[in-house]
């Protein structure tokens, strides 16, 4: 038959979930899409062919 747990024992346990669940989220906050190097890092998408068709 299984034990009853210490009231401090089970505090302890759901504190240590609590911060392993808070650095899982921090953590994946943080991973973030890697930025683009190289000397076209600063502009954006290019417009798709058919807008620039339609503009002449």
């Amino acid at each position: 038959m299984l034990q009853r747990t210490r009231p401090t024992e089970r505090y302890a346990r759901g504190f240590i979930a609590a911060l392993a669940a808070v650095a899982a989220l921090v953590l994946a906050a943080n991973a973030g899409p890697a930025k683009a190097a190289g000397p076209d890092a600063d502009r954006g998408t290019t417009a798709p062919v058919e807008v620039e068709a339609a503009e002449r």
